[in-house]
Order: structure tokens, then sequence, then C-alpha cells
């Protein structure tokens, strides 16, 4: 292992990290804010499940372009590889796009919603209506990720943040508006204001992103080495499995939507998973932040390995224990019903998961170390088995549970997502263990 780089240290990396880290944090706001409107207009129960269900849809069409972020963070260096990129994210925007636009299809939505799910009639035509306003979110999504990838790759975190202010900023207006103004269901109330949001902060990201764009247009002549772009081939390897990554984790949505929809409480247990899904995010965001944070200072060098080690260590400590703090006390009550603005009933079925979902955010921060190792070292196919691993471990349980256990839909939910995550950060450091032991006797 080399020295520490120079200057990194626990309080460099902060730094560098906390914008990001606001970014996520502003975005995990956005959760309990549009579900604390949906829950204080007419018909709250199934206006939540309905948008729980469209929201998980637009989550998981909206992965395989996640990871853009992350792939331009590491191979945006020019004008070449500007370009291939480029090209290549606008291919996998219109493709993501007509496949949500015919997954949409009312035949196909209705045989998705009633036929697999199990919605009842009303609720799923609620769900096809929130879903149709979140059409563009997919697209995006994956444009803004491009050049926050690019922004974060040239070290200005701070801009990532002034983009996600305008996201919220544009959310926020445009669901205050519609709840005022407009007379639609809450669902659609909903994704309407994020896909307001995502769009506006798409093009932010894109105008804070204009001088580096123009420098790297006007970059080397052809043919340098430092802008020497992948080929196909190359790309593939390293873009795909990370899609993978993200396909396979945000199909974890619509999967925990299906049996739900067949275990107990099935309408409640929907309408109460985004709620409880928007208070772990608020923890987990630490998390989320820290991959792309981790990956700009590893490429650095080897000696900034140790420093990221131990801060990691201490967020995961200290993320999980104040969601600790609040599960266990009276803080949780006064959440699911005074912010959240859930029923009595509805928020009492929130408490169990909540409490079972506490170490999520401490994993999240060791799976984004994890992660950022095998993206730095353009290893990105084990990434993508870990996934694969926790994906499998949460159908099994929650098959388990819902079929023999007779727990309450949303509790099997948060038991399997806990297990699924622990087997995917056991899976991940058995591969780095191996990776150290082959480069040992390489």
């Amino acid at each position: 292992m080399n020295p520490p780089t120079p200057g990194t240290t626990c309080r460099k990396i902060a730094a560098f990290w906390l914008p990001l880290f606001s970014t996520w944090l502003m975005m995990g706001v956005e959760g309990p804010f549009i579900a604390a409107i949906i829950a204080r207009l007419a018909g709250p129960t199934f206006n939540l499940a309905a948008y729980g269900v469209a929201f998980s849809l637009g989550m998981f069409f909206e992965s395989p372009i996640i990871m853009m972020l992350s792939a331009a963070n590491v191979l945006v260096k020019g004008r070449r590889s500007y370009l291939k990129l480029r090209r290549f994210n606008l291919l996998l925007n219109l493709l993501i796009t007509a496949a949500m636009g015919v997954v949409l299809l009312p035949p196909l939505f209705a045989a998705l919603t009633e036929g697999i799910i199990g919605m009842p009639p009303e609720v799923a035509k609620l769900t096809q209506r929130a879903t149709l306003l979140l059409l563009p979110w997919p697209a995006a999504i994956g444009f803004r990720r491009f050049y926050q990838g690019i922004l974060i790759g040239n070290h200005l975190p701070r801009r990532v943040a002034y983009g996600t202010l305008v996201r919220l900023g544009s959310m926020a207006t445009t669901a205050l508006l519609l709840d005022r103004f407009s007379g639609l269901p809450g669902a659609c109330v909903g994704t309407a204001a994020l896909s307001t949001g995502v769009v506006m902060e798409a093009l932010a990201s894109r105008l804070m992103a204009g001088a580096l764009v123009r420098r790297l247009l006007a970059g080397g002549p052809p043919g340098t080495a430092e802008d020497e772009p992948p080929s196909r081939r190359e790309l593939a390897a390293f873009y795909f499995p990370l899609a993978m990554t993200s396909l396979l984790g945000l199909a974890v949505h619509p999967l925990m939507s299906f049996f739900l929809g067949k275990g107990r409480l099935p309408i409640e247990s929907l309408a109460v998973l985004p709620v409880v899904n928007s208070l772990t995010f608020l923890f987990r965001s630490a998390g989320l932040s820290f991959q792309e944070a981790a990956i700009a200072l590893l490429k650095r060098g080897s000696g900034s390995y140790r420093p990221l080690r131990r801060f990691a260590w201490l967020l995961a400590a200290a993320t999980s224990g104040l969601l600790l703090g609040i599960a266990f006390s009276p803080a949780v009550g006064w959440w699911f019903r005074g912010v959240s603005g859930l029923a009595p009933a509805l928020a009492g079925l929130a408490v169990v998961p909540i409490r079972i979902f506490t170490l999520i955010p401490a994993l999240e921060v060791l799976l984004a170390f994890q992660r950022a190792r095998f993206v730095v070292a353009a290893r990105t196919r084990p990434i993508t088995l870990a996934t694969a691993v926790e994906l499998g471990v949460i159908a099994s349980v929650l098959w388990l549970t819902v079929s023999l256990s007779g727990l309450v839909g949303v509790t099997a939910a948060a038991v399997a997502a806990m297990s699924g995550r622990v087997c995917a950060v056991a899976y991940l450091q058995k591969a780095l263990g191996r990776a150290a032991g082959d480069a040992a006797t390489a």
C-alpha cells in the first residue's frame, strides 16, 4: 500500500463529499415532502399506493442510465471520449424512454398492475395516469447524470448541489401549485412534480457544465494518449455491468410491489412502503453520495485508500446511529404521523420496518466504498454479481415471509431488503479479498 497521498485527510474528504451529500439529502427530502402532500389529499391510501408503484416503475426504467454518472466521472477526459460517451448516453435515453412508453400501453399496463401485482382496477388506472407523467423522468436522469459525472470528475461537486437546489425548488413549486389549483389526484400531483424537478435539474446541470464542455471540445489533437476513448467493446465491458447493477438493484422496487400485492394488508403495505423508504433514504444518502467522492479521490492514487476507509467507517457509524435514535424513540411516531401525515393505523405499520432498516445506512456506505474500488480498477463485473446475489436473496426471503410467515407485507419487505444487502456487502468483501490475493501473487 502506498503512503497516504499528501493532503488526503478526513477533513478534506469531508469537504469534497459534503456537496455531493447535500445533493442526495435534498433529493431525499423529495420523498417525505411528496408523500406528506399526497397523505393530506383525498383518498390518501389509494393514492400513496399508486404513487409508490408508479415511482417504482420509474426507478426501474431509469436503472440502465443511472450509472452514467460513474462512467462520465471515470471515462470523460477530452473531446473524443466526451463525444463518444455522449452518443452512447443519448442512445440509451431513447431506448429506455421507448421501452417505458410501450409498457404504458393500456393492455400491457393492466396486465402488469392488475394481473401480476394484483392491484384493484381503480388503483391500477390511477397508477397508469401517475406513471404516464413520469415518462420524461428516465431520459432527464440520464442527461443530468452525464453532466454531473463530468462536474465531479473535474472536482466541481458544489455545482451538482446547486443543480439539486433547482430540482427541489421546481419540484416543490409544482407540487404546491398542482395541489392548490389542478384538482389532480395525489398520485398524479406527486409524479408530475418529480418529472418537472428532474427536467429542470438536467437543464441546470448542462448550463453549469458549459465551460467544461467547451474546454473538452477544444481539447488536444485526435489520438492523444490522454484522451484515447475506449473501444465499443471496452465501453460495453465497462458500462453494461454497471447498467445491469442498477437494473437488478432497482428491480427490487417492482419486485416488492408484486409480493406486497400478494401479502397481508396489501394496499396498506403499498401505501406505507414509500414513506418508510423515504425516511431511510435520508440516511442512505450519505452512502450513495460517498461512492462518487470515493471514485474521484481514489483516481488520485492508492495513497487515498486508508483515509477513505477510515472516513467510510466513521460515516457508517454516524448514519446508522442517527436512524437508530429516531426509530427507537418517540420521534418515530412524530415523523410518521406529524411529518408524513399518515393515519394512526398506517403509522403503526411503519414502525417495525423502520427499526429493521436501521443498519441499512451503514451497509450503504460500505457498499459504496467497495463499488468505488472496483470502478476505479475498471472491474465492474463483481458489482453486478453482488447485486444479483442481493436480488436473489430478497426474492427468496420475500417469498418465504409472504407465503409462509404471515408477516404484514411491508415488514416482510424490510426483512428481505436487510437480508439482501448484508449478503451483497459480504460477497463484495470476499471478492475484494480474492482480488488482493491475486495481486499479491502476481
